[in-house]
């Protein structure tokens, strides 16, 4: 193998069978529960409104969505966007008597849901394609940054401005705690692969804390001391199933012009997210997802989550590299964690609510290793400099912003690159005929960003009468190259000589056809030359 294969070889050999996924989608579960939680609060809502999510969210888009082994659920991209919703509806006043807030949620997280289905059957999930790869390392790499950021609060006591970090022994002996989890993590699978690492690491670290618990040697922060510490009201995660309902908001115009522009956007970024996640998947699996039909799943999950009580969801990274490095490839994968959380609020609250955070946070650390594209760091003087800026670009707007925002980002600018690259690349052979005509035989494509390059090829005051530009190794692409043309025509008809084209192919005699209501092309044929514009002879 290459060094340069070596570099990017992503690929987790891991069959795929039965046992693997139910026991990754426990532990996939596992790692929901708090994670549900958390973005809950985020989206100023109930923490059963989040696990409701995340359980919907997972199961649909397992069984209708377009890439077995990716998980999705909850997610904070999606609940940072509704929460100023929230809080808007929260402020005195806004809402009629006996509506409430959620209420809102929901019909947002509908139309959410309907934009993302319109999205797939549109086909419009091919675009993902259009993602250069220094944006997807960027993306990863700022994914990676953004998850060990958010384990954090995990080290606080309390919520929001009365949150404090832990005394000195507490702390010290959780950072044990997840040292140990990600140390079985790391060295079990070279033992054994019989079950998951970060499952295994799970049980081991909470069997530890009750024993110490019990012992009066410490005591472990577990998931129900999370709970009550964001909101002290909450006794257990327990929950009932979810029941359909139509959200009590009036159909109105005035309804519609609160909650679109949220749902338009939580749709967007829902699906950047969402066809991002499974582009690595793809790559790390080495197989390939269908992108619209995830856009439908996707949709139809925000869609269910509106009218069964969810604040909706996407895709989530973390949890899809838990599944896929825990030995998750099938449907099977997602469809057991769904499950397996549903289970957990209907009857085995208990069992979660004692594992300790820390080894929900030793498994999320190894997920950052795993996730974090280590071999970005070895490209520098490798690959191009604007290549390494926009991974920099990427990552960065990814933990200072948003995901969306930081793909757009770099698309934009990658595009911007493009063309400034190519566009100082264009230039002309030149010839002469027998007759003494100057031939110009242009080189590259002629658009926006060559088009000024094109026409400082020229020079109209000392050429002789007649002036060729030959385009068989060129091509006209859009508005901008015709205007070039039709500008260079006008100064040599400025100094009384003709200017002929030469084997435009076919796709250019047609752009230059529909652009003649736009722009005069001042070309003229000569006959006996036969060399002049292709579209006249």
């Amino acid at each position: 193998m290459t060094k340069t294969n070596t570099l990017f070889k992503l690929k987790i050999e891991r069959p795929r069978n039965v046992k693997n996924d139910l026991l990754s989608g426990l532990t996939v579960a596992l790692a929901l529960v708090p994670e549900a939680v958390a973005f809950s609060f985020v989206a100023k809502v109930d923490p059963v409104i989040g696990l409701y999510a995340a359980f919907m969210m997972g199961l649909i888009t397992a069984i209708f969505g377009g890439r077995p082994g990716m998980i999705s659920g909850a997610t904070g991209a999606v609940a940072v966007i509704f929460a100023p919703l929230m809080i808007e509806l929260a402020q005195p006043g806004i809402l009629p008597e006996g509506v409430t807030k959620e209420g809102y949620l929901f019909a947002a997280v509908i139309l959410m849901g309907i934009f993302q289905m319109l999205f797939g059957i549109f086909k419009l999930g091919k675009f993902i394609r259009m993602v250069p790869h220094p944006v997807m390392l960027g993306f990863v790499n700022g994914l990676a940054i953004i998850i060990f950021k958010s384990q954090f609060e995990m080290f606080y006591v309390g919520h929001g401005e009365d949150a404090h970090l832990l005394p000195g022994a507490d702390l010290a002996f959780m950072g044990g705690m997840i040292a140990l989890t990600m140390a079985i993590s790391f060295f079990l699978p070279k033992l054994t692969k019989a079950v998951p690492a970060t499952l295994a690491g799970i049980v081991v670290v909470t069997v530890l804390s009750l024993v110490f618990d019990k012992m009066g040697i410490h005591t472990s922060r577990n998931v129900l001391d999370f709970v009550q510490g964001m909101d002290p009201t909450k006794e257990t995660i327990a929950a009932g199933f979810p029941t359909f309902g139509i959200p009590e908001v009036s159909f109105s115009w005035e309804n519609l012009k609160l909650i679109l522009p949220y749902s338009a956007l939580a749709a967007a970024v829902g699906l950047i997210e969402s066809l991002m996640t499974l582009t690595l998947v793809d790559e790390i699996t080495e197989t390939r997802g269908r992108g619209n039909k995830e856009c439908i799943g996707q949709g139809l999950a925000n869609l269910v989550n509106g009218f069964f009580g969810g604040m909706g969801g996407c895709a989530m990274i973390g949890q899809s590299m838990i599944n896929i490095r825990g030995g998750g490839r099938g449907r099977l994968s997602g469809i057991s964690a769904a499950m397996f959380l549903l289970l957990i609020l209907l009857v085995a609250a208990p069992l979660v609510e004692i594992i300790p955070l820390a080894a929900l946070v030793g498994v999320m650390f190894m997920v950052v290793i795993g996730t974090f594209e280590w071999s970005s760091l070895r490209l520098f003087g490798s690959v191009p400099k604007m290549d390494i800026f926009i991974i920099i670009l990427v990552s960065v707007v990814t933990v200072l912003h948003d995901l969306a925002i930081a793909v757009l980002v770099g698309i934009i600018v990658s595009a911007l690159a493009f063309a400034w690259e190519h566009g100082k690349k264009i230039h002309a052979k030149i010839d002469k005929a027998e007759n003494g005509a100057k031939i110009y035989k242009l080189e590259s494509a002629l658009f926006f960003g060559s088009a000024q390059s094109f026409k400082d090829l020229f020079d109209p005051l000392n050429d002789p009468q007649d002036v060729v530009i030959d385009f068989e190794k060129a091509r006209v692409y859009d508005h901008s190259a015709i205007e070039a043309i039709n500008n260079i025509t006008e100064r040599y008809a400025d100094q009384g000589k003709f200017l002929h084209l030469l084997n435009l192919s076919p796709e250019c005699q047609e752009l230059l056809d529909k652009a003649e209501n736009i722009v005069e092309l001042s070309v003229i044929e000569d006959l006996d030359w036969h060399i002049a514009d292709d579209r006249l002879a």
